[in-house]
């Protein structure tokens, strides 16, 4: 993985307290080689809720005290809603297709890995 300029991560289905930890670790493992980027996938995910969230906000933190990024891909209507609500938005890049998250810092191949 090393000189990889894209990761994608692949996040479950439901991000709660009780697969929260897990989340914080696999997106923390994608950057351990150093990406620019890390694309979090969630076009599959339909719930998360408020220790979801703050994972996703701490590891944006992170990635830009390293001089990276996370970018969010294609969450739901309804957690968009959500994200929109506690101004999650306005702090984390939210993609709407896997082209734009790959062309938002410029163009790269990404590798990818699952949270299955």
């Amino acid at each position: 993985m090393a000189g990889t300029e894209l990761v994608v991560v692949t996040l479950p289905a439901e991000i709660d307290m009780a697969n929260a930890d897990n989340v914080s670790e696999q997106i923390a493992v994608a950057f351990a080689p150093g990406p620019r980027a890390v694309i979090a996938d969630m076009t599959v995910t339909t719930f998360c809720d408020i220790s979801g969230i703050r994972v996703l906000v701490l590891a944006h933190k992170r990635a830009t005290a390293h001089g990276a990024e996370l970018r969010l891909l294609r969450p739901c209507d309804r957690l968009l809603r959500v994200m929109e609500v506690l101004g999650v938005d306005a702090v984390l890049p939210i993609y709407h297709s896997l082209a734009e998250a790959l062309a938002g810092g410029g163009e790269a191949e990404a590798e990818s890995w699952s949270m299955a």
